[in-house]
Protein backbone atom coordinates (compact mmCIF):
# COMPACT_ATOMS: atom_id res chain seq x y z
CA UNK A 1 0.00 0.00 0.00
CA UNK A 2 1.55 3.19 -0.89
CA UNK A 3 1.95 5.44 2.55
CA UNK A 4 -0.41 8.44 1.74
CA UNK A 5 -3.30 5.57 1.96
CA UNK A 6 -2.47 5.19 5.63
CA UNK A 7 -3.98 8.98 5.88
CA UNK A 8 -7.15 9.17 7.52
CA UNK A 9 -10.30 10.54 5.84
CA UNK A 10 -12.87 13.28 7.72
CA UNK A 11 -14.69 14.33 5.07
CA UNK A 12 -15.69 17.65 4.64
CA UNK A 13 -19.00 16.91 2.05
CA UNK A 14 -18.10 19.86 -0.31
CA UNK A 15 -20.00 19.50 -3.75
CA UNK A 16 -18.42 18.81 -6.95
CA UNK A 17 -18.96 22.11 -9.34
CA UNK A 18 -18.43 22.46 -12.75
CA UNK A 19 -15.15 24.05 -14.13
CA UNK A 20 -15.69 27.66 -15.95
CA UNK A 21 -14.52 26.59 -19.72
CA UNK A 22 -14.71 30.39 -19.48
CA UNK A 23 -11.65 30.73 -16.87
CA UNK A 24 -9.58 28.10 -18.41
CA UNK A 25 -8.42 26.22 -21.33
CA UNK A 26 -10.65 22.99 -21.29
CA UNK A 27 -9.83 20.30 -23.90
CA UNK A 28 -12.61 19.31 -26.92
CA UNK A 29 -13.39 16.24 -26.53
CA UNK A 30 -11.67 15.07 -23.10
CA UNK A 31 -8.74 12.84 -23.86
CA UNK A 32 -10.45 10.07 -22.19
CA UNK A 33 -13.62 10.10 -23.82
CA UNK A 34 -11.82 10.58 -27.15
CA UNK A 35 -10.37 7.16 -26.04
CA UNK A 36 -13.98 5.85 -24.65
CA UNK A 37 -14.41 6.53 -21.32
CA UNK A 38 -17.95 6.55 -19.99
CA UNK A 39 -18.85 9.76 -18.22
CA UNK A 40 -22.86 8.53 -18.22
CA UNK A 41 -23.45 12.20 -19.81
CA UNK A 42 -22.14 14.12 -17.40
CA UNK A 43 -19.09 16.94 -17.99
CA UNK A 44 -16.09 15.29 -17.27
CA UNK A 45 -14.79 18.89 -15.65
CA UNK A 46 -15.39 18.94 -12.18
CA UNK A 47 -13.74 19.77 -9.05
CA UNK A 48 -14.40 20.24 -5.37
CA UNK A 49 -15.68 23.73 -4.97
CA UNK A 50 -12.71 24.58 -2.31
CA UNK A 51 -10.55 23.11 -4.81
CA UNK A 52 -11.93 25.03 -7.56
CA UNK A 53 -11.78 28.22 -5.60
CA UNK A 54 -7.79 27.64 -5.12
CA UNK A 55 -7.23 26.70 -8.78
CA UNK A 56 -9.10 30.09 -9.96
CA UNK A 57 -6.77 31.84 -7.34
CA UNK A 58 -4.24 29.89 -9.76
CA UNK A 59 -5.50 31.16 -12.76
CA UNK A 60 -6.03 35.34 -11.62
CA UNK A 61 -2.03 34.66 -10.29
CA UNK A 62 -0.87 33.55 -13.98
CA UNK A 63 -2.56 36.23 -16.06
CA UNK A 64 -0.94 38.86 -13.65
CA UNK A 65 2.47 37.05 -14.12
CA UNK A 66 1.88 35.59 -17.66
CA UNK A 67 -0.72 38.16 -19.30
CA UNK A 68 -3.01 35.92 -21.76
CA UNK A 69 -2.03 32.48 -20.42
CA UNK A 70 -4.34 30.08 -19.07
CA UNK A 71 -4.46 26.73 -16.63
CA UNK A 72 -5.12 24.08 -19.25
CA UNK A 73 -6.90 21.58 -17.32
CA UNK A 74 -6.27 18.00 -18.98
CA UNK A 75 -8.26 15.80 -16.56
CA UNK A 76 -10.00 16.14 -13.00
CA UNK A 77 -12.48 14.64 -11.06
CA UNK A 78 -12.32 11.27 -12.36
CA UNK A 79 -14.88 8.67 -11.52
CA UNK A 80 -13.55 5.04 -10.11
CA UNK A 81 -15.33 3.30 -13.20
CA UNK A 82 -12.98 5.85 -15.21
CA UNK A 83 -10.12 5.34 -13.24
CA UNK A 84 -10.12 1.45 -14.10
CA UNK A 85 -11.02 2.29 -17.82
CA UNK A 86 -7.77 3.95 -18.18
CA UNK A 87 -5.62 1.54 -16.17
CA UNK A 88 -7.03 -1.39 -18.39
CA UNK A 89 -6.28 0.78 -21.84
CA UNK A 90 -2.59 1.35 -20.39
CA UNK A 91 -2.26 -1.80 -19.40
CA UNK A 92 -3.32 -3.17 -23.17
CA UNK A 93 -1.23 -0.73 -24.89
CA UNK A 94 1.64 -1.79 -23.32
CA UNK A 95 1.13 -5.11 -24.19
CA UNK A 96 0.66 -4.31 -28.18
CA UNK A 97 3.76 -2.14 -27.71
CA UNK A 98 5.68 -4.88 -26.47
CA UNK A 99 4.62 -7.29 -28.87
CA UNK A 100 2.90 -9.34 -25.83
CA UNK A 101 -0.53 -11.33 -25.98
CA UNK A 102 -2.48 -11.08 -22.09
CA UNK A 103 -3.33 -15.16 -22.50
CA UNK A 104 0.77 -16.32 -23.26
CA UNK A 105 1.87 -14.26 -20.38
CA UNK A 106 2.37 -15.70 -16.78
CA UNK A 107 0.43 -14.37 -13.80
CA UNK A 108 4.03 -12.89 -12.52
CA UNK A 109 4.43 -11.62 -15.97
CA UNK A 110 1.34 -9.79 -15.72
CA UNK A 111 1.76 -8.60 -12.45
CA UNK A 112 4.95 -6.98 -13.52
CA UNK A 113 3.13 -4.94 -16.42
CA UNK A 114 0.21 -4.01 -13.90
CA UNK A 115 2.96 -2.73 -11.45
CA UNK A 116 4.57 -0.68 -13.86
CA UNK A 117 1.14 1.01 -15.09
CA UNK A 118 0.46 1.72 -11.34
CA UNK A 119 3.36 3.76 -11.31
CA UNK A 120 1.45 6.40 -13.20
CA UNK A 121 -2.10 4.99 -12.15
CA UNK A 122 -3.63 4.62 -8.67
CA UNK A 123 -5.16 1.86 -8.66
CA UNK A 124 -9.10 1.93 -9.11
CA UNK A 125 -10.07 1.28 -5.42
CA UNK A 126 -13.63 1.23 -4.21
CA UNK A 127 -12.55 0.94 -0.62
CA UNK A 128 -13.58 4.40 1.29
CA UNK A 129 -10.62 4.34 2.92
CA UNK A 130 -8.39 4.49 -0.27
CA UNK A 131 -10.12 6.21 -2.71
CA UNK A 132 -7.68 7.19 -5.79
CA UNK A 133 -6.42 10.59 -5.61
CA UNK A 134 -8.84 11.84 -8.70
CA UNK A 135 -11.90 10.28 -7.14
CA UNK A 136 -12.14 12.77 -4.40
CA UNK A 137 -12.53 15.66 -6.55
CA UNK A 138 -9.23 17.18 -5.54
CA UNK A 139 -6.89 16.53 -7.72
CA UNK A 140 -6.13 17.81 -11.37
CA UNK A 141 -3.68 17.52 -13.90
CA UNK A 142 -2.67 20.33 -16.13
CA UNK A 143 -0.60 22.07 -17.92
CA UNK A 144 -0.05 25.95 -19.31
CA UNK A 145 -0.95 27.24 -22.33
CA UNK A 146 0.10 31.01 -23.61
CA UNK A 147 -2.24 33.87 -25.31
CA UNK A 148 -2.80 32.03 -28.78
CA UNK A 149 -3.48 28.91 -26.86
CA UNK A 150 0.07 27.02 -27.80
CA UNK A 151 1.00 24.43 -24.86
CA UNK A 152 4.03 25.33 -22.51
CA UNK A 153 7.02 23.20 -23.34
CA UNK A 154 7.33 20.98 -20.38
CA UNK A 155 9.83 18.52 -21.73
CA UNK A 156 6.84 15.08 -21.32
CA UNK A 157 3.56 14.27 -21.97
CA UNK A 158 0.62 14.05 -19.84
CA UNK A 159 0.22 10.26 -18.62
CA UNK A 160 3.34 9.64 -20.00
CA UNK A 161 5.03 6.39 -18.12
CA UNK A 162 8.93 6.82 -17.44
CA UNK A 163 11.20 9.04 -16.02
CA UNK A 164 10.62 12.14 -17.52
CA UNK A 165 7.13 12.58 -15.58
CA UNK A 166 9.51 12.96 -12.85
CA UNK A 167 8.85 16.85 -11.99
CA UNK A 168 13.28 17.17 -11.44
CA UNK A 169 14.00 15.34 -14.32
CA UNK A 170 15.57 18.39 -15.96
CA UNK A 171 17.12 19.67 -13.00
CA UNK A 172 20.50 18.82 -13.74
CA UNK A 173 19.59 20.26 -17.72
CA UNK A 174 22.28 19.64 -20.46
CA UNK A 175 20.91 22.08 -22.68
CA UNK A 176 19.08 25.31 -23.01
CA UNK A 177 16.04 23.67 -24.16
CA UNK A 178 16.33 21.24 -21.05
CA UNK A 179 16.97 23.91 -18.68
CA UNK A 180 13.50 25.72 -20.20
CA UNK A 181 11.57 22.66 -19.34
CA UNK A 182 12.74 22.63 -15.77
CA UNK A 183 12.35 26.52 -15.40
CA UNK A 184 8.51 25.76 -16.74
CA UNK A 185 7.79 23.03 -14.57
CA UNK A 186 8.91 25.07 -11.45
CA UNK A 187 6.85 27.90 -12.75
CA UNK A 188 4.00 25.52 -12.17
CA UNK A 189 4.61 24.43 -9.60
CA UNK A 190 4.96 27.66 -7.68
CA UNK A 191 1.65 28.48 -9.40
CA UNK A 192 -0.08 26.08 -7.67
CA UNK A 193 1.88 25.81 -4.69
CA UNK A 194 1.05 29.68 -3.42
CA UNK A 195 -3.03 28.22 -3.95
CA UNK A 196 -3.00 25.55 -1.37
CA UNK A 197 -1.85 22.93 -4.01
CA UNK A 198 1.00 20.42 -3.72
CA UNK A 199 2.75 18.43 -6.66
CA UNK A 200 2.40 14.57 -6.70
CA UNK A 201 6.43 13.60 -6.67
CA UNK A 202 6.36 11.41 -9.82
CA UNK A 203 4.35 13.61 -11.97
CA UNK A 204 4.53 17.25 -13.29
CA UNK A 205 1.60 17.74 -13.96
CA UNK A 206 -0.49 16.45 -11.09
CA UNK A 207 -1.53 18.87 -8.25
CA UNK A 208 -3.83 18.03 -5.23
CA UNK A 209 -5.48 19.98 -2.35
CA UNK A 210 -7.05 18.39 0.33
CA UNK A 211 -6.77 14.13 -0.80
CA UNK A 212 -4.72 11.90 1.26
CA UNK A 213 -1.73 12.44 -0.73
CA UNK A 214 -1.34 16.10 0.00
CA UNK A 215 -2.21 15.58 3.27
CA UNK A 216 0.54 12.88 3.68
CA UNK A 217 3.03 15.15 1.47
CA UNK A 218 2.28 18.79 3.85
CA UNK A 219 2.13 16.06 7.37
CA UNK A 220 -1.14 17.40 7.53
CA UNK A 221 -3.26 14.18 10.59
CA UNK A 222 -5.94 13.50 7.97
CA UNK A 223 -7.50 14.10 4.28
CA UNK A 224 -10.77 16.24 3.88
CA UNK A 225 -11.63 14.89 0.46
CA UNK A 226 -13.11 11.02 0.41
CA UNK A 227 -13.79 9.48 -2.82
CA UNK A 228 -17.39 10.81 -4.29
CA UNK A 229 -19.83 9.46 -6.78
CA UNK A 230 -22.66 11.54 -8.54
CA UNK A 231 -26.26 10.34 -7.32
CA UNK A 232 -27.69 11.27 -10.45
CA UNK A 233 -27.10 13.22 -13.62
CA UNK A 234 -27.02 16.88 -11.84
CA UNK A 235 -23.56 17.46 -10.16
CA UNK A 236 -25.19 16.68 -6.67
CA UNK A 237 -22.75 14.04 -4.91
CA UNK A 238 -22.68 11.99 -1.83
CA UNK A 239 -19.48 10.90 -0.19
CA UNK A 240 -18.54 7.00 -0.69
CA UNK A 241 -17.93 7.03 3.56
CA UNK A 242 -18.14 9.83 5.93
CA UNK A 243 -15.07 9.21 7.83
CA UNK A 244 -12.53 6.35 6.97
CA UNK A 245 -9.56 5.39 9.20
Amino acid sequence: MKPYLKIPIRECGEPLVPIPAEKFSLLSPHPYEALGADYGGRSPYSLRQGVLDALLQAQTRLEIDRPGWKIQIFDAYRPVEVQQFMVDHTFNTVLRERGLQREKLSTEEIEGILQEVYTIWAIPSDNPATPPPHSTGSAVDITLVDATGRAIEMGGEIDEMGERSRPDYYLDANSPVEALYHENRSFLDKLMKEAGFNRHKGEWWHFSLGDQMWAWSLDRPFAIYGGVHFLDRSLMVAPIDRESR
